[in-house]
């Protein structure tokens, strides 16, 4: 049987639903990815400065790192907080995670409406380890978040969870002030 036929035969309940919800819809997801997606900034960016503090003395150097994909790699060499670097860095971080978090929302944010932690959590995690792969496999070096110039890969793990947990904590307080009216 080929890989058609498969997916032919697969329920179409089962590719559809995720965790059996269905999706919600593109434009839904981008709105309630501003929320998901800002508390996934932050929460990184907490885990960067962190990462950053302990392994370069500066907590800012990780995030200026990312601004590479315009200054150069002289942004990553930066250890100083400036609008420049820090801020351009922070804006760029921002804004992908922003992007990140529509996809979860679209897969995702239907469990996580209902509540369902487990799901949610999950696919905060699912979604950071896809926007990793994509990052560090199919990116041009130039494009590449940046901060892997400045922190080890055990550090990049915990950068890359924290961001996957803050998509989930971003969405799960969303959903709950919406629900609270």
């Amino acid at each position: 049987m080929d890989q058609s036929s498969v997916a032919d035969s697969a329920p179409k309940s089962t590719l559809m639903k995720p965790f059996g919800y269905r999706r919600k819809p593109w434009s839904q997801a981008a709105r309630d990815a501003l929320a998901s997606g800002t508390v996934a900034a932050l929460t990184s960016t907490a885990a960067l400065a962190a990462a950053g503090l302990r392994e370069t003395g500066s907590v800012v150097a990780p995030t200026n790192a990312i601004s590479h994909w315009y200054w150069g790699d002289r942004a990553a060499a930066h250890d100083e907080p400036s609008v420049r670097y820090t801020l351009f860095g922070y804006a760029t971080h921002h804004v992908a995670s922003v992007f990140w978090a529509t996809f979860y929302e679209r897969w995702f944010g239907t469990a996580k409406d209902r509540g369902d932690i487990v799901p949610a959590v999950t696919g905060g995690l699912a979604v950071s380890a896809l926007a990793c792969f994509v990052d560090y496999e199919l990116t041009p070096r130039r494009l590449q978040p940046g901060y892997e110039m400045r922190l080890s890969r055990p550090a990049l793990g915990v950068v890359y969870a924290a961001f996957g947990l803050g998509l989930a904590l971003g969405g799960i307080v969303n959903a709950a002030s919406r629900r609270r009216g």
